[in-house]
């Protein structure tokens, strides 16, 4: 779809500087074409914005004279986001409900919904209008998916799973899969039965291969707006809040409850029964054994707060030679000491 570029800095609300242009698509500073844009949103690469090639840059104000056509944004990044979403193409091209979907006679599937073949949708389960099952979902008894949703090939919702509105699964996620409960019992392992049930507020996502697992008893949940990236662990009975960041192979603990805002890095391990507060950020890699107020950023394994974590990665490189120094001071203490009357010693 082309657009004009003065037509797309009115749908943005951006100042246009320089002349009006056909656009045809968005790329980076290093591959854009005179007919697509592109963005600089942190300033190490602005060397790049004197060799580009691309039609028109979203930027900031300090460097809006540095290319041929400006954007001028306070936010070009956020700024670029909305404007790829003025080209993005949405995934398939099927509409209806195909014959060759298996519904539930007692299942309920609102009429503007895309179900595509080899989709299952069990009995009591409920579908909101527009929502769209790729080939290969599977939506438990008794789930119910809210309006506007799209669950993509393969996503499994086990039964009694509730997707509110406008939510987005990618591939292979599950929901509602038995939590990790079993005892060791004289007669070997015993398997707790996981009766509970998986909740997920308006505009959450989900990222492909990711497993958000069904309470023991009661609910596990996931709040509004909360995004959660590809391979994502979230155990059983967890509580995630609203507007909250779980970036890839973050893994949490069963029972943990997660407060509103909070980021968690790649690879962050929170084990159970924790309390983690709002507006918390974890840097990856971490391990959180323990309790986490409101508004800290913190980091490392065991996990601590920001400013001892930074000093701490700032003194590991130099460990080594510390170690040496160290070495060579108790030989020379050693030494002195042997230097030393008897009686002294």
């Amino acid at each position: 779809m082309a657009w004009t570029l003065s037509g797309v800095a009115k749908v943005l609300g951006l100042q246009l500087r320089g002349d009006d242009c056909e656009i045809n698509g968005l790329n980076t500073l290093e591959d854009a074409g005179p007919d697509e844009i592109s963005f600089l949103a942190n300033v190490k690469y602005a060397s790049y914005l004197g060799n580009t090639r691309a039609g028109a840059v979203i930027v900031d104000e300090e460097h809006a004279d540095q290319v041929r056509r400006a954007l001028v944004s306070k936010n070009p990044y956020q700024d670029f986001g909305r404007a790829l979403a003025l080209f993005a193409r949405p995934q398939g091209s099927y509409t209806g409900i195909s014959e060759r979907a298996f519904i539930h006679p007692e299942a309920s599937v609102a009429a503007s919904c895309t179900v595509y073949p080899f989709v299952y949708v069990g009995a009591g389960a409920i579908i909101g209008e527009r929502t769209v099952l790729f080939p290969g979902v599977y939506v438990g008894e008794n789930s119910r998916i809210g309006e506007r949703c799209a669950l993509y090939p393969n996503a499994v919702l086990m039964a009694d799973t509730v997707l509110g509105d406008g939510c987005i699964v990618h591939a292979c996620a599950v929901l509602g899969a038995d939590g990790f409960g079993f005892a060791r019992t004289e007669h070997g392992i015993q398997k707790i039965p996981q009766i509970g049930s998986v909740a997920f507020g308006d505009d959450v996502e989900i990222g492909a291969g990711s497993a958000v697992d069904r309470a023991v008893l009661g609910v596990t949940r996931i709040g509004e707006g909360t995004k959660i990236d590809n391979l994502v662990q979230v155990g059983h009975n967890v509580s995630v809040g609203k507007e909250c960041f779980l970036v890839s192979q973050v893994g949490i603990s069963g029972s943990t409850r997660v407060g509103d805002r909070v980021t968690m890095a790649g690879q962050v391990g929170v084990a159970g029964h924790l309390r983690i507060g709002n507006d918390v950020t974890i840097g990856p890699k971490s391990g959180v054994a323990k309790d986490i107020p409101d508004g800290q950023t913190c980091g490392g394994t065991p996990c601590v707060d920001g400013r001892t974590f930074l000093r701490t990665i700032t003194v590991m490189p130099k460990l080594p030679d510390m170690y040496k120094r160290l070495a060579a001071l108790e030989k020379e203490l050693n030494a002195l000491q042997d230097l030393l009357p008897k009686e002294r010693k």
